[in-house]
């Protein structure tokens, strides 16, 4: 009688194990935490737009964005023309599509440039004792001058040109990045890990580049969105001076700068460009706020 009932017990034993979750990898899951808050979502879409707009419009319009017409002059905006014309009868909006290829270059070569060049004086500040002292002496010099003065004293002594501006920009911002990567360099140098390669006669620039390098990129990735920020508004700053870029370049600072006398007769011409720089900035930095929160484990704990 015992073996009937065991096999009716094998019989009905047809249960099939539960599929096994498949794991996210690390990159999956730092993209869902970046995109958790629904202000990084849209500031990354439109951030994104303006970039796509930039790059297509001589492609979308086929139209030059420098062509006179007199006789088209301080038109307000219409179907003809969505963002009106300024004193020389161009097309403001197209102009303003036009230019975000200037500005955002800035911003981004400007981002790059003082990334490079302070992680690597950072790096070499923060591991190497003997020249820290010398190397923050010369980055706090410069952190005590404000940002907007030491750009117009450099592009005073460069020339105003784009890639003058650029330069200028890059040695304005250097500054920040230096500080930020001595700070986790000093941290990461007296490390376990780091201290056995030392043991194992690893040499300097592989410990650099393998072991303290790695721990820099967070940091500094939050660094560069926020510096091409502040680059764009402080090539604004600069043209809207009349010291940053040739008034010949149609970037979003140039195009303020030539319609001031225009404002109040075609508040349009201002408001444009201006529009572009603010939307664009605080894109810019809503991402790199969203990035700093979805690598720090402390924000993520505490939101």
């Amino acid at each position: 009688m015992n073996a009937p009932s065991n096999a009716a017990a094998v019989a009905l034993d047809t249960t099939v194990p539960a599929p096994r979750r498949r794991r996210d990898s690390p990159g999956r899951i730092w993209v869902r935490r970046l995109f958790a808050r629904r202000v990084v979502v849209l500031s990354t879409i439109l951030l994104l737009l303006i970039i796509a707009l930039a790059l297509s419009i001589s492609w979308l319009s086929g139209t030059d964005p420098n062509a006179i017409s007199i006789s088209q002059r301080l038109q307000a905006p219409s179907w003809q023309f969505w963002g009106g014309t300024d004193q020389l009868g161009r097309d403001v909006m197209l102009r303003v599509a036009y230019g975000g290829r200037y500005s955002l270059m800035i911003g981004f070569a400007t981002a790059i440039g003082a990334v490079i060049l302070g992680t690597l004086l950072g790096i070499l500040s923060g591991y190497f004792r003997k020249i820290d002292g010398a190397v923050m002496c010369v980055i706090d010099a410069m952190m005590a001058f404000p940002d907007i003065l030491l750009g117009i004293a450099l592009v005073s002594i460069l020339g105003p040109s784009l890639w003058n501006v650029v330069l200028a920009l890059v040695i304005v911002y250097t500054p920040r990045v230096a500080r930020v990567a001595r700070a986790s360099t000093l941290v990461l140098r007296d490390l376990l890990y780091v201290d056995a390669a030392r043991a194992l006669g690893t040499p300097t620039w592989k410990i650099l580049w393998m072991h303290v390098l790695p721990g820099l990129v967070s940091p500094i990735l939050v660094q560069l969105t926020f510096i091409f920020a502040y680059a764009i508004l402080a090539e604004a700053g600069l043209s809207f001076l009349g010291v940053g870029v040739p008034p010949t370049i149609p970037t979003w600072g140039t195009m303020i700068a030539g319609s001031l006398n225009y404002m109040d007769k075609a508040f349009w011409t201002i408001i444009y460009p201006g529009l572009a720089i603010v939307l664009t900035s605080l894109s810019l930095q809503m991402v790199g706020d969203g990035i700093r929160d979805s690598l720090d484990p402390k924000l993520r704990k505490n939101t």
